[in-house]
């Protein structure tokens, strides 16, 4: 066997899985972890979680796959993405979609090893959201809408798995994380809407045109509102309206970066993204161990 070429071929599929980019990842895992507290009411069960990161993991790794197989020929005239491995040819489309049905599989295990019917039936439309965004960007005027509900469905799918069934307040949740990837995909979008513009790829950078930054900053304040209106209901206190504080505060911290509309400060207001959603999660898990009670 030869080692060195295998290594290069793996080292490819973990770039194409951009397994060496984990903000998708945590992006992803987030909202997961959000509902999988609120759901458990502070005690989630270890092996749900433990199922659930993998899961997270898996699909993230699958819906990187499956973008890039569908951008393949967009991507060779956008500078950031004109050297990713499929479509540099170091990578073939059969390889691409063997692997995408690899890691979808190996997920599709996981959700039946915890023997959750409900669970099970919600993979479908989980692994089609996944599948079917790339193509989204084709023809709906803000894609990132259904990326946030492709990123978001491990909500409903998580209180499935802790309580049989999906409450209102998780489908709630989900909208919350739609307003939130509308605002952090926005400011990704931001950063390729010149190239985005000359291939004919729609984005919602693109159809927010000059009002990007106000629209970026209606869904951070939408996504804050809905959490917050979730936290009242449930007679949440301190410790979780603390950490949708400070998330508030970076936020803020956000609109400096973006409104001058530089592609570098937008790319980087959307990698920091990731201490808004884990702000968020702290802020769940403070104020179950500080309040030492159980919902309802």
């Amino acid at each position: 066997m030869n080692w060195p070429a295998l290594k290069e071929k793996l080292d490819l599929y973990e770039k194409l899985m951009r397994l060496d980019k984990p903000i998708g990842i945590l992006l992803l895992l987030w909202p997961t972890l959000w509902a999988l507290w609120l759901s458990a009411l502070g005690r989630p069960d270890w092996w749900v979680v433990w199922v659930f990161i993998l899961g997270t993991v898996l699909m993230r790794s699958a819906g990187c796959v499956i973008n890039d197989y569908a951008d393949r020929d967009f991507d060779r005239h956008v500078e950031r993405t004109k050297e990713r491995p499929l479509t540099a040819g170091k990578v073939t489309t059969k390889e691409a979609l063997a692997l995408f049905a690899g890691l979808s599989l190996i997920a599709f295990a996981l959700v039946l090893m915890l023997g959750n019917t409900l669970v099970i039936w919600l993979s479908v439309p989980a692994l089609f959201l996944a599948a079917s965004y790339p193509f989204t960007k084709r023809f709906l005027a803000i894609p990132q809408a259904y990326l946030g509900i492709a990123f978001g469905f491990g909500i409903p799918m998580a209180y499935a798995a802790h309580l049989g069934e999906v409450p209102g307040e998780a489908w709630w949740l989900l909208l919350a994380n739609v307003f939130w990837a509308v605002a952090y995909d926005t400011e990704y979008a931001m950063v390729d809407r010149e190239d985005d513009l000359k291939i004919g790829i729609k984005t919602s950078a693109i159809t927010f045109g000059r009002y990007d930054v106000a629209a970026i900053m209606l869904c951070y304040a939408a996504t804050l509102g809905i959490i917050g209106w979730i936290g009242f209901t449930l007679h949440l206190t301190w410790p979780f309206f603390t950490g949708l504080a400070i998330a508030a505060g970076i936020m803020g911290v956000h609109y400096t970066w973006i409104r001058g509309r530089e592609r570098m400060p937008c790319f980087k207001a959307f990698l920091h993204n990731n201490w808004v959603g884990m702000v968020i999660f702290l802020g769940i898990v403070a104020e179950f161990l500080v309040s030492g009670r159980t919902l309802g």
